[in-house]
């Protein structure tokens, strides 16, 4: 038979709404009280009936994730780490992909706000998000994740991504590089952001690279070494040729590098190459790729932090969280002697 609630309190000589609250971790439990209710409800096998908990207290212990592509590396790594803070508080993570599509984007966010998810997680590949988030006359708790809307007010967590820009560029003009190109992402903020830090860079070291050597694409996340293929090969038609890029992703620098050695050139000889993202294989690529390491891990974990936060205190006031990058050069942008 299974072990109930009021079993638990009727041993232990208390009610069964202090057992109640030691499961849902309530403050308002002395700690000596606690620790008492969780030995017992270990010694028993206790396990909750979280169907009957939500019916309760109208919340499920479900958190939502949407991202544009479940097995990009990124996406992957953040889910991981975001899981294992969630698992920590006795929470569960439903992962969705949008697939870089708006349309299947909205259907994904609809689908796990009915199944009653306590709070939604989103990298968005939406131009705008207003109106999506309410069905009904419930409003359920979003936190984006990676991609932001500066007019929308919300909960963000992500990296600096004017710093990428700034560092990867800085890096690039440091190693004697004189005509540096971007390829870049053209509707994401995440693209806007390192766009601007490569240009503003370039501009304050009075480094001046003209319009055709940036080139912006929409689809990255599913079609990024493709599309750093085709970039490269535009690229190569220029006079004078770059000879350095920095790339919007890793995937883009992979194909970068790929196209470059295909047209008979050297990196990072010829062209240097940069990479955001470190994504866990960059080192073991035919040239290794330098990197700007956008901390993941971290990303996932504060991500997972800021939903505990959130559902312990709902009220509380919107606030953005930047994780700082670092540059982790490798042999794609510079060879030692």
């Amino acid at each position: 038979m299974a072990v109930r609630l009021k079993d638990i309190a009727r041993d232990l000589g208390v009610s069964t709404v202090t057992v109640s609250k030691v499961l849902r971790n309530r403050k308002d439990v002395g700690e000596k009280t606690r620790q008492r209710v969780l030995k017992r409800m270990e010694e028993l096998q206790y396990k909750p009936n979280l169907i009957a908990r939500a019916l309760i207290s109208g919340r499920t212990a479900n958190v939502g994730l949407v991202v544009p592509d479940l097995l990009h590396p990124y996406f992957g790594e953040v889910a991981k780490s975001l899981g294992a803070v969630l698992r920590e508080h006795d929470r569960a993570l439903i992962l969705a992909s949008s697939e870089d599509d708006p349309e299947l984007e909205q259907r994904e966010i609809r689908t796990l706000i009915n199944r009653g998810v306590d709070l939604l997680l989103i990298s968005s590949c939406q131009r705008r998000l207003e109106g999506i988030f309410k069905v009904g006359e419930k409003q359920t708790p979003i936190l984006l994740v990676d991609r932001t809307f500066p007019l929308l007010d919300a909960n963000f967590v992500g990296s600096d991504d004017f710093k990428i820009g700034e560092i990867a560029t800085l890096h690039l003009l440091e190693t004697g590089r004189k005509c540096i190109a971007h390829i870049g992402a053209s509707h994401l903020s995440t693209g806007h952001e390192r766009m601007r830090g490569y240009s503003e860079t370039l501009r304050r070291n009075n480094a001046t690279v003209p319009q055709e050597y940036v080139l912006m694409h929409e689809r990255f996340e599913e079609t990024g070494i493709e599309a750093g293929r085709k970039a490269i090969q535009k690229l190569l038609k220029l006079n004078p040729r770059p000879d350095a890029i920095f790339c919007y992703n890793d995937l883009t620098a992979v194909g970068a590098i790929e196209a470059v050695l295909e047209a008979g050139l050297r990196v990072p000889e010829d062209i240097a190459i940069v990479g955001c993202g470190n994504f866990r294989y960059a080192q073991y690529l035919r040239v290794p790729l330098t990197s700007v390491d956008q901390s993941t891990e971290q990303i996932g974990r504060t991500a997972g932090e800021e939903v505990i936060r959130l559902l312990d205190d709902p009220e509380s006031a919107s606030r953005s969280t930047l994780i700082e990058p670092h540059l982790r050069v490798r042999e794609s942008s510079w060879k030692p002697a």
